[in-house]
C-alpha cells in the first residue's frame, strides 16, 4: 500500500484525516502516531498493534502492543483508572508488591522489561552501585522492592557485583597499576545495571515477552 492508500484508509473506516506525509513521517520515524491512530493503523494494515511497535520500553507501549485500554490495564491489576493514567503518563509506577505481579503477568514482562516499563532503571543502577562500592548486605532488602527476583537470587547477584567491583578497584591501587587498569573500575559502575542483569541470569531479556 502507497502512503496515500493508507492515509485514506484511516479516513475512510476510521475518521481519521491523516496527510500521507505524515504516513511517510510514521515509516520514517520521524513521527509517532498517537494511541489512536496506531490502533486505527493497525487495522488498515490487518496487523496488530504490537507487529507496529519496534522494542516496546514503556508501560504506555507495553499496553498498546497488548491492545489493551487504560481503564483496562488499570481494572486487571487492581488499582483505579485515574490512578494508572497519572503513573502511566508520569513514566513511573507507584504499584504495591501485588499489583505490580499482575502488571508484569497481564504485559507478559520479564524482571527486567518489568523495571524499564515502570521508570526504574535510574533508581537501580544507584542502587547497584552502591551495593558493589560498600556492604552489599544492607541493599538487599531494597532491592527486593523494585525487583521481581528470589531474595537468594538477587543477594548472589549483588554479591558478585561487590566482588568483581572491588577486585578491579584492588588491582588498580596495587604496586605498578596504571591509570588504565584504575579506569577499571569507574567502567564497571557505569555498566553496572548491565552486569547486575547477566549476575542474575537475564541479560538481553527487555522487551515485552510471553
Amino acid at each position: 500500500m502507497a502512503p496515500g492508500h493508507v492515509a485514506y484508509g484511516l479516513r475512510a473506516q476510521y475518521g481519521l484525516f491523516v496527510a500521507p506525509e505524515t504516513v511517510v513521517a510514521w515509516e520514517r520515524g520521524r513521527a509517532v502516531p498517537d494511541e489512536q491512530e496506531l490502533t486505527a493503523l493497525a487495522g488498515v494494515l490487518w496487523c496488530s498493534p504490537a507487529e507496529l511497535i519496534a522494542t516496546a520500553t514503556t508501560l504506555r507501549e507495553h499496553r498498546m502492543a497488548r491492545g489493551l485500554g487504560p481503564e483496562d490495564l488499570a481494572r486487571l491489576v487492581g488499582v483505579s483508572a485515574p490512578a494508572y493514567q497519572r503513573m502511566e503518563d508520569a513514566g513511573q509506577w507507584r504499584g504495591n508488591e501485588r499489583q505490580t505481579a499482575a502488571l508484569a503477568e497481564v504485559l507478559g514482562l520479564g524482571p527486567q522489561a518489568l523495571v524499564t516499563a515502570t521508570g526504574g532503571d535510574e533508581r537501580l543502577a544507584e542502587l547497584l552501585r552502591d551495593a558493589a562500592t560498600t556492604r552489599w548486605q544492607a541493599y538487599v532488602k531494597p532491592a527486593v522492592k523494585i525487583l521481581p527476583l528470589p531474595r537468594r537470587t538477587l543477594e548472589a547477584a549483588l554479591q558478585q557485583l561487590h566482588t568483581e567491583y572491588h577486585a578491579r578497584m584492588t588491582a588498580s591501587s596495587s604496586w605498578g597499576a596504571t591509570r588504565a587498569t584504575g579506569d577499571e573500575g569507574r567502567a564497571y559502575l557505569d555498566g553496572i545495571t548491565g552486569h547486575f542483569w547477566a549476575a542474575a541470569g537475564f541479560l538481553d531479556q527487555g522487551g515485552a515477552g510471553t
